[in-house]
């Protein structure tokens, strides 16, 4: 990473890392500022980054070589694939260093510099208010004004010596300009490389909210069978009438689409909501293949190795014919790349269909995504934060059959009522 502070270095390197964690690659953010923390402790005054300030200067060097150093050796194991050096890497020298000391690895590394320029006041302070001043450096300000009084004398120290990246220095560089009004891109090469710019693309910083919810109740989930076109049970029906308040009642006034699977179940359960509607193919629900219209008992029965192999490896196993759940975030990706692009958006889809977007926003493991609980007749609230994501869960008061199935071997009894907000029917 590249640029001044305040201007979103470290929101792009988690999210960088998010995305690949979640496509498989093993990706992890090395920040500078948690090694200074760490080692020097956090309430250091503006002084401590002045470039006149020889030990400081010394302090921020030693840290920056500790983070380098992690970083290449975390790489240099079998399966590492992409770290994010998070500092502000804001001079030509520093550059160089970091390009001259990853030549030096045992392993090839492959270097991208990703440099973020804002030149508006207003998107800076707004980032220094929301962001900086709840980091661990003012954890003990009490002052808002004087701590962020204090962080733009930071920033003066380095645009001291702040250097940005030219064609001259033959770097491979991205460069997001504004929050990425104008994107710049210089010698992109390879796959990874390649993905880091399409995803960059594609991310924005306008305060949205993204709500999610499967579909109401099935006929299939009353008989446990898995996959199908099934339409909604009654109370599925009763769902569906209630789910329009709910959204209001979350969403205020502000605009908003709904986007479902081209499955019966979802368009039934979207179709008293008063906004525009799209209908994705990507959002279908996992395909069971010859295991369609089963139930688990039948699968066990007929399919004994199939079923077992499943249950030790929920993520990587492709039903007979069908998917798995590796398949789907594949399919998934121009979904999240258009999320990432969009204001306020409703998803009613299925079970494993939500347990892999999730997954992505929450940061989840691949381990865990098969896992994650969506009970249906539940509105799931997620509001993007700078390092993640808040998470809100409404339930209507509406009966529904509990379709999750615990990691094999976990304590994972049904959910409580307690746990999260339980809403009225609107029949009662």
């Amino acid at each position: 990473m590249v640029g001044l502070p305040a201007r979103g270095k470290t929101y792009l390197a988690q999210k960088i890392c998010r995305y690949f964690k979640w496509q498989g690659v093993s990706a992890r953010v090395f920040n500078v500022g948690d090694y200074r923390r760490q080692n020097y402790g956090a309430a250091q005054p503006h002084s401590f980054f002045d470039p006149t300030n020889p030990e400081g200067q010394r302090q921020r060097n030693d840290v920056a070589k500790l983070a380098l150093e992690d970083l290449i050796q975390w790489l240099e194991k079998p399966d590492s694939s992409v770290a994010v050096y998070d500092a502000t890497n804001s001079t030509r020298d520093r550059r160089e260093w970091i390009v001259q000391r990853c030549s030096q690895s045992t392993v090839p590394i492959e270097t991208i510099f990703i440099e973020s320029i804002c030149e508006d006041a207003s998107i800076i302070l707004e980032n220094i208010k929301a962001v900086k001043l709840s980091s661990p450096d003012y954890a003990n300000e009490q002052d808002p004004d004087r701590a962020a009084r204090d962080f733009q004398k930071r920033i003066h120290h380095y645009e001291v010596q702040y250097e940005t990246i030219s064609d001259e220095d033959d770097l491979t560089y991205v460069k997001l300009i504004n929050v990425g009004s104008l994107v710049v891109l210089n010698h992109i090469q390879g796959y990874l490389q390649s993905r880091v710019v399409y995803y960059l693309m594609n991310v924005h910083i306008t305060p949205r909210c993204i709500f999610f919810s499967r579909h109401g109740e099935s006929m299939y989930n009353v008989s446990g069978k898995i996959g199908g076109d099934a339409v909604l049970s009654p109370r599925g029906e009763e769902y569906s009438s209630a789910l329009p308040k709910l959204v209001r009642d979350n969403l205020k006034d502000q605009p908003m689409t709904v986007w479902t699977s081209t499955l019966r179940r979802t368009i039934q359960t979207a179709q008293e909501l008063n906004y525009p509607k799209l209908q994705w193919k990507a959002l279908d629900e996992l395909d069971a293949g010859l295991c369609d219209g089963m139930t688990y008992e039948e699968i066990e029965k007929k399919y004994p190795e199939d079923y077992a192999n499943r249950d030790k490896d929920k993520f990587t196993y492709r039903y007979r014919g069908g998917e798995s759940y590796h398949d789907v975030v594949l399919r998934l990706e121009p979904i999240i790349m258009e999320l990432e692009r969009q204001s306020n958006i409703l998803i009613i889809g299925h079970q494993a269909v939500l347990r892999c977007i999730l997954g992505y926003f929450m940061n989840l493991s691949i381990q865990d995504i098969p896992y994650l609980r969506i009970p249906l007749h539940t509105l799931i609230k997620l509001t993007p934060r700078a390092y993640g994501c808040d998470e809100e869960r409404f339930r209507v008061k509406i009966d529904a059959v509990d379709t999750h199935r615990p990691k094999p071997g976990a304590t994972d009894g049904p959910e409580k009522d307690g746990e999260v907000p339980v809403l009225p029917s609107m029949a009662e």
